[in-house]
């Protein structure tokens, strides 16, 4: 009876082979931790490579979506000259911008990919390689000539002109300076020491070229580079109206400047001659009405309208596209904008936040400037729409500034977003320690 009581009836306790072996199978966490159930845990393919950030892919489209349109639009704005009076073949322009446009891809990716980590060290050197190209346009023999302005290196179908070089080059210097002295931009001294000499004596190049439109350019574009920067209010009110006596001065000095002033005040006084181009935009731009009279249907292309694929392309999109085509370029400009002032948000470092500002600034300023010179909102200075106007120069040295605009959203916006999470980690490990420290001893190693 006693060996009864103890084995309790002759039968082993329910709970031992319970412990021992769970019913005769495996314990079910066991495998679990092993293999997972046969399948990788769920957390590794999250830190495989993830995906381009949302504002590389709007940035990236934008720029993709411009150059698409910027081929059926100068096509349909040159075509017809070029079969009637040019070189007799109606794709001539559209053959070179395509083949332009290659080159910028190539370019836009070698940037995105390898840019940002050498243009440190090759920003000085490009800096000054673009003031000597454009000193050189200047000298007997070199310079090219065209339409009363000598702009271009260079003979026949391959022309340079240095002048896009140079205003990338000085957003790049700009960018890396103001970064590498941070308390530069709070003083006027520290201003005009580095920066706005340099600036200055890239503006009076360009005005003796002449080319007022690319000097209004750089200012803007630096403007908006010393507002992402920091520099007081009242210094760059001051610098903002000094540099607006100053083209003042120089538009009234000039005659042809002078001429575009008062062309621009009152273009339909002088319709035929100096209100010519201004009025024949705005009527194009008048004649589109909402939907357009029809892509490639434009009449003002056909000898009325100078320079209609170049800096007046947007002026035949108005006319055959209508208020929906302009409406539908302006989206995508400030598509890149918007993204591009995120990107400048959200970088890892300063140096990067100000080169996307000071590119995404050129880029818009010099999209803004064409779009209200087109539509009669300021005076005509000969600026190309970014990406759209026909222009080998300026479409490739912009895919390449495009490209390093990219390469800041592909590697800063990553670590930008996981910066938030650094110190809400460190104050939730200060709020524990603090805790573990009030418990008593064994306590704290049990919490641990």
């Amino acid at each position: 009876m006693a060996r009864k009581h103890r084995s309790g009836g002759g039968q082993p306790p329910p709970s031992r082979p319970a412990q021992r072996s769970g019913g005769g199978q495996p314990p079910p966490s066991r495998p679990a931790q092993r293999s997972g159930g046969g399948q990788p845990p769920p957390s590794r393919p999250a830190q495989r490579p993830s995906k381009r950030p949302v504002e590389y892919s709007i940035l990236y489209t934008a720029t993709l979506c411009l150059l698409a349109g910027g081929a059926v639009m100068v096509y349909s704005a040159s075509s017809a000259e070029s079969l009637l009076s040019g070189s007799g073949d109606a794709s001539f322009y559209l053959k070179r911008y395509v083949m332009f446009g290659l080159v910028g891809l190539v370019v836009l990716h070698a940037a995105s990919r390898h840019g940002l980590a050498v243009i440190r060290s090759l920003t000085p050197l490009l800096l000054v390689a673009s003031f000597a190209l454009t000193v050189a346009v200047m000298l007997p023999g070199l310079g090219v000539t065209v339409n009363g302005a000598t702009r271009w290196l260079g003979a026949g179908p391959l022309q340079f002109q240095p002048s896009e070089l140079l205003k990338v080059s000085i957003v790049l210097y700009a960018a890396q300076l103001l970064a590498a002295r941070p308390k530069a931009c709070k003083t006027l001294g520290g201003l005009v020491k580095p920066l706005l000499l340099v600036v200055g004596a890239a503006c009076l190049l360009l005005m003796k070229q002449p080319d007022m439109g690319t000097a209004m350019v750089i200012c803007f574009a630096v403007g908006a580079l010393l507002v992402v920067a920091g520099t007081p209010v009242r210094l760059l009110g001051g610098i903002f109206a000094a540099l607006t006596m100053a083209a003042m001065l120089l538009a009234i000095v000039e005659p042809y400047r002078r001429e575009r002033l008062t062309a621009f005040l009152d273009p339909f006084s002088d319709a035929g001659d100096t209100g010519f181009q201004a009025v024949q935009a705005l009527t194009a731009l008048g004649s589109g009405g909402l939907f357009g009279v029809g892509l490639g249907e434009s009449v003002q292309k056909i000898f009325y309208l100078p320079e209609a694929h170049t800096d007046m392309i947007l002026a035949i999109i108005g006319e055959e596209l209508g208020l929906i085509g302009v409406l539908g370029t302006i989206v995508l400009y400030g598509m890149i904008g918007y993204a591009g002032l995120r990107t400048a948000k959200m970088a890892r470092d300063l140096h990067s936040k100000l080169l996307a500002a000071g590119i995404t600034s050129l880029i818009m300023c010099q999209a803004t400037l064409n779009f209200f010179a087109v539509m009669g909102m300021a005076p005509l200075t000969g600026i190309p729409l970014p990406f759209l106007s026909y222009g080998a120069t300026n479409l490739i040295v912009l895919m390449g500034a495009m490209g390093l605009l990219l390469n800041v959203a592909a590697t800063g916006g990553k670590a930008a977003r996981r910066a938030p999470a650094k110190p809400l980690l460190e104050a939730l490990e200060g709020g524990r320690g603090r805790r573990e420290r009030e418990l008593p001893g064994r306590q704290r190693r049990a919490a641990r």
